[in-house]
């Protein structure tokens, strides 16, 4: 074939969150002689990572709609689809996922889905709008094993034909390991900036200030941290529905000075490079892409079990883990690699070595193509 497959990407907004920022990050390393990508999203926001695609070359569009008033978007996705000859639809998120299906039914077109997250964390609206159309895809892209088995769980209760035209592949999360690399004197910069001691032990986290992510459990356990360790900085990377309440959290208590706030950012790895330790208060989780960065970053992880992050994280390897339901327990084990600095450094260098090994991003774009080229 000499002409180029054209994938179109449907998500619904184009947020900073792991899976939309995934969508730019792959198409960096595609192979750009073989495909052309394409991405309509629905909801615009502020704060949103639509540069960074067109940038990749990526070419974006926004058809605005609600969630239910994706219905009305079929029609019209279905003649971009024929104008632009697009060969293959990749949706992520059910909305998306639900729309690609149904456009699918007007036209024969290949679909690929990602699901991100395990399917019982979903509304019940978005749960079973998913669940009816589901086995009209072919091919169901799972990024973590939890989130596969979700998937499988949820099907074998199917009112749909037993197997359908779906197939099911697990493609992990990855990571650009050759650009998410920890730069010593940009993190020198930011504390300066900051007003962090250079010597300061930093405790972060990037995330989209969402309920699941309990980032008042992640400031109750840096204060508990405090109390014992009353010279650790604490630093949070992002924005989102929780800001105001997480940050009068923060403001109220004995120790605002040692809390970091900066918002939304582009380049994260100025960031990354700041912290020595990624702690995560999830309640549940796909496979986190800000996890990984930090990883490739040589930043260790202490955080819940949630979804795949017990699949990136061996407990006592690359960081430190405990249940969903445990998470008074994450104080405790950031002090114990605070206070063990032989620990902490182990655990940085096998932090990078795990995403290398298992989680790089080259690996992953190259099991997405075999995907495309099996279905063109």
């Amino acid at each position: 074939m000499n002409s180029k497959v054209k994938v179109l990407h449907l998500i619904k907004s184009l947020g900073r969150g792991g899976a939309e920022k995934l969508i730019p990050e792959t198409a960096k390393l595609h192979d750009l002689q073989r495909f052309e990508f394409y991405c309509i999203y629905f909801y615009h926001q502020e704060n949103n990572i639509v540069e960074e695609l067109r940038a990749a070359g990526i070419r974006v569009f926004l058809f605005p709609s609600s969630n239910l008033g994706i219905f009305r978007q079929i029609n019209k996705v279905k003649n971009f689809i024929k104008i632009e000859n697009i060969d293959i639809i990749h949706a992520h998120l059910p909305w998306a996922g639900v729309l690609a299906r149904l456009v699918g039914r007007k036209i024969k077109i290949p679909i690929v889905y990602t699901e991100h997250n395990t399917w019982d964390r979903y509304n019940k609206v978005s749960y079973w709008f998913n669940k009816l159309t589901f086995k009209k895809q072919d091919v169901a892209i799972a990024v973590s094993n939890e989130v596969a088995l979700s998937m499988e769980l949820n099907m074998m209760i199917s009112p749909l034909k037993r197997k359908g035209r779906l197939k099911v592949k697990n493609i992990l999360n990855g990571v650009n390991t050759d650009f998410f690399k920890k730069d010593e004197a940009a993190g020198e910069a930011i504390r300066a900036e900051l007003g962090i001691p250079q010597n300061a032990f930093v405790i972060g986290k990037v995330a989209v200030f969402r309920s699941q992510k309990r980032l008042w459990i992640w400031v109750q356990q840096a204060l508990q941290i405090l109390q014992i360790e009353p010279k650790v900085h604490f630093l949070l990377v992002g924005d989102g529905d929780w800001r105001e309440k997480i940050l009068k959290q923060m403001k109220e208590s004995n120790y605002a000075s040692n809390f970091h706030w900066v918002g939304v950012q582009k380049e994260v790895i100025p960031f990354l490079s700041t912290m020595n330790l990624y702690m995560s208060s999830s309640e549940f989780e796909g496979l986190p892409v800000a996890m990984l960065e930090a990883m490739s970053c040589q930043i260790p992880v202490v955080a819940t079990r949630a979804g795949g992050i017990g699949e990136a994280v061996t407990h006592g390897l690359e960081g430190m883990l405990c249940e969903v339901d445990e998470y008074e327990k994450l104080s405790n084990l950031c002090l114990r690699i605070i206070q063990v600095p032989e620990l902490h450094q182990a655990l940085s260098l096998n932090a990078r070595l795990r995403v290398e090994k298992e989680f790089s991003m080259k690996k992953m774009v190259s099991e997405i193509e075999e995907v495309y080229n099996n279905l063109v």
